[in-house]
């Protein structure tokens, strides 16, 4: 099955599709030739935030990739110093005019405010605005746990589609995933690979092999199969195009209870309960 028909239904009724590029750290002329490379092997969901400084580049690759803007799906997120809800309308205006795009199709709260309840949800108010507006398609979370989540679903008018976490073997944070499929929120994984971490783990690599796949697939399809949408990120072509194929196989269940029960080895050390 081609990766284009691969797309999961959100709770606004629009889709996603189920496997996204990333672009963090990625910036200058290099992000502009990287996005313009990742488009011609096949991504169409872009992952991008007002703090990755590299939204201009990115708008200038999807301008000359001459694909139509509805085959691509483009997410930006408001950092926590434009927080609130002016700052944040003023933040989401400033990343549309960079990606020179009419409408941005996923809009998040890049981390929550810890301790800060009102400036959680007046954020959340203005991305109730931007959506109404229909200047953004889809708006959710990113790095909300399962109380910070609580807080949202108790005010909000319309609830987040999407929350993006830090998801990889080694770190699920069940409550939280499970929490979110209960209420309809499409989870998202960045650093689905651990930034490279996952790679020298030798149960995965183990594991990998008896599928004759690489550990980068088998993580991103262990993703998959725990119905959370990987965000992999790589400047190498070849690299981009393997961890797109991974719809010829299945993770049998041993193999995913092993995945799903290892302990923590390796993540970014950026808890949401203490970053802000």
């Amino acid at each position: 099955m081609a990766y284009n028909e691969q797309k999961i239904k959100l709770c606004t009724r629009n889709y996603i599709p189920s496997i996204g590029f990333g672009t963090s750290l990625v910036i200058g002329n290099e992000c502009i030739e990287v996005i313009k490379k990742a488009i011609q092997v096949g991504y169409r969901h872009i992952d991008t935030a007002s703090a990755y400084k590299n939204e201009i580049e990115i708008g200038q690759a999807i301008k000359s990739s001459n694909i139509n803007r509805e085959e691509l799906f483009i997410t930006s997120k408001v950092w926590k110093d434009s927080m609130g809800y002016e700052s944040t309308l003023k933040s989401f205006e400033n990343s549309l005019k960079n990606l020179q795009l009419e409408y941005i199709d996923l809009f998040l709260i890049h981390w929550p405010k810890n301790n800060d309840k009102k400036l959680n949800v007046d954020t959340w108010k203005a991305l109730e605005k931007i959506y109404k507006e229909g200047k953004a398609k889809n708006i959710g979370v990113s790095n909300f746990l399962k109380h910070h989540l609580e807080i949202i679903l108790d005010e909000c008018e319309i609830q987040p589609s999407v929350n993006q976490i830090e998801f990889h073997p080694g770190l699920i944070r069940k409550e939280t995933i499970d929490f979110c499929k209960e209420k309809n929120i499409v989870v998202e994984a960045w650093a689905p690979l651990g930034k490279g971490k996952m790679l020298q783990n030798e149960t995965l690599q183990n594991i990998a092999k008896k599928y004759n796949k690489s550990t980068a697939q088998l993580c991103l399809k262990w993703c998959l199969q725990n119905e959370v949408i990987p965000l992999p990120k790589s400047e190498n072509e070849d690299r981009m195009r393997q961890n797109l194929e991974l719809f010829d196989f299945e993770i049998n269940k041993e193999d995913m209870n092993t995945i799903n029960n290892m302990e923590f080895f390796a993540g970014s050390d950026m808890e949401p309960n203490s970053f802000n």
